[in-house]
């Protein structure tokens, strides 16, 4: 069946925030585009009357719903398809897509999944280590000065989703896996190919970060997820296997 953007699956999330107003011009910035659903991260002294007064009245349901958490990844364990935004280019900040073109992506895939479009602190952006949690990252293109207040970009992001919910229909994608499928699996996997030094012990990171590329190009689902966690377990009953194998041959010679 084609549908439009569910704006109800789609939540914005702030991290490490440092001031309040823009934590409240953020809420009113997302409730102006429908979207009623906001996430704080680890915010720099939160103060909820100053978030109140920026976010006015119509915005205040958003405020009163507002989810905090202490860290990022915890934060995100539960939506399937995670998008950061950032001001930075180049390096290991391969940028797909923009607002409108990333909207439009983001249309079927939020019929069926749980979406969060994540926003990092107002004088350094998301970190490297944040940008590993996330599916894909969108810039804002600007002129010669690229930064943008806090609630500028989160209006931004949210008028693109806006505007994507009032086109044609697609169809839906179904159900990926969540932040915590995928980082469960990661750990799982990382674990097996230490233990068969297919990847260095010493810089793991190095070789997941290319793993991590590598599935989100392709959009895990659950199902998927499961599988490979299958070959995991599988890979490692049969090392096990081998070295009990191996260990009872040398007992016996002995």
């Amino acid at each position: 069946m084609s549908e439009t953007v569910n704006l109800d699956h789609v939540t914005i999330v702030l991290k490490g925030s440092r001031y309040s107003e823009n934590i409240g011009a953020a809420a009113r910035a997302a409730c102006n585009m429908g979207i009623g659903r906001l996430v704080v991260v680890a915010p720099e002294n939160y103060r909820e009357e100053k978030v109140r007064m920026m976010a006015t009245h119509a915005a205040c349901d958003v405020v009163d719903r507002i989810l905090f958490f202490d860290d990022l990844k915890t934060a995100l364990a539960d939506f399937t398809y995670v998008v950061g935004t950032t001001a930075r280019l180049g390096g290991k900040r391969p940028v797909l897509r923009s607002p409108r073109v990333m909207a439009e992506k983001l249309a079927p895939i939020s019929i069926d999944n749980r979406i969060a479009v994540v926003f990092g602190p107002e004088d350094r952006g998301l970190s490297n280590v944040d940008t590993r949690l996330c599916h894909t990252l969108v810039n804002i293109p600007t002129s010669d000065f690229s930064s943008l207040n806090l609630a500028q970009a989160v209006m931004v992001v949210c008028y693109e989703l806006f505007c994507a919910g009032t086109a044609p229909g697609r169809e839906a994608t179904p159900r990926m896996a969540t932040r915590r499928e995928l980082d469960d699996m990661y750990d799982h996997l990382c674990e097996i190919l230490v233990r068969i030094s297919y990847i260095n012990a010493e810089n793991p990171d190095y070789w997941m970060d290319r793993f991590r590329r590598f599935f989100t190009r392709l959009g895990l689902r659950a199902g998927e997820v499961s599988i490979l966690r299958g070959i995991c377990r599988q890979i490692d009953w049969y090392g096990k296997r081998c070295y009990e194998d191996g260990r009872g041959g040398r007992q016996k010679e002995g």
